[in-house]
């Protein structure tokens, strides 16, 4: 069965209506008191923020619909990678949040290699009962029972390529070393410099402008996050390819995050 539907290669709704009408002629002939100067600077911070978020994926979790993939299961397509060419590095096939009800379960066919990430409640897979937090990755060429006895959402990325050795990594046990200054980092998997990784960050805490080696995958779990002129709130997701990059990265209210790309940062 085909549970992957495909979503566009670009979203960007929520910069994009601010440079149409009605809002050009705004910018054109702003009201009285504002300067002709600061309206130019304004729609040029836009046009620059629409540049930077060309070939970027935002899918925002209010906004996605469920598809129902069985009794009690429903999926939220996150990403799914176009045929039509070759992956870009560290590009994941396909991404998606898969949300069971109490008592639910659903069998996943022969795929990539796959990780997993429990959001909320709890889920059964591969033998394994995980947790809030929670994280296991398979290697290729296997198929896999989920089932959630209280109910759970689990996110679910799979790729191409072998993927290495079975990896579970306990919230309870990983505890969160420091990265940068507010800023903690867990690392949940690694190879060949590309890495799937969570980070938990303070209010107010900022990450320097960066490029990206690796296709950049950004899932908010729990607070707000801005990626340059970009919020995302809990269960919002970005995809940034590689050779794109950010300004900046930085949280008002604090966050955590799971992230798929480099394991160092390409710091501009």
């Amino acid at each position: 069965m085909t549970m992957i539907s495909t979503p566009p290669e670009s979203n960007n709704d929520d910069l994009s209506p601010l440079l149409s009408e009605p809002f050009a002629r705004a910018w054109a002939a702003p009201a009285p008191g504002v300067s002709g100067r600061l309206a130019e600077r304004l729609g040029q911070r836009l046009a620059e923020s629409l540049k930077a978020e060309e070939g970027m994926v935002t899918v925002r979790r209010r906004k996605s619909e469920a598809e129902t993939l069985g009794e009690g299961v429903q999926q939220r397509v996150l990403y799914q990678a176009p045929s039509s060419r070759a992956a870009r590095p560290g590009e994941p096939r396909a991404a998606s949040i898969i949300e069971l009800q109490a008592g639910a379960q659903l069998t996943l066919p022969v795929g990539g290699a796959r990780e997993f990430l429990v959001l909320r409640g709890s889920v059964g897979a591969d033998g394994e009962t995980l947790g809030l937090h929670d994280f296991l990755r398979l290697p290729a060429g296997m198929a896999l029972h989920l089932s959630s006895e209280d109910g759970g959402h689990v996110f679910v990325r799979e790729a191409e390529g072998e993927g290495g050795e079975r990896t579970l990594v306990r919230d309870r046990e990983a505890g969160w070393p420091e990265f940068a200054p507010g800023i903690a980092r867990r690392v949940l998997w690694t190879a060949g410099g590309e890495a799937a990784l969570l980070y938990r960050a303070d209010p107010g805490a900022q990450v320097p402008g960066h490029g990206h080696g690796h296709d950049e995958e950004c899932l908010t779990v729990q607070g707000e996050i801005f990626l340059d002129d970009v919020l995302l709130q809990a269960g919002d997701y970005q995809l940034a390819p590689a050779g794109s990059g950010h300004v900046v990265t930085e949280t008002d209210t604090g966050v955590i995050i799971y992230a798929h790309g480099d394991l160092d940062l390409q710091f501009s």
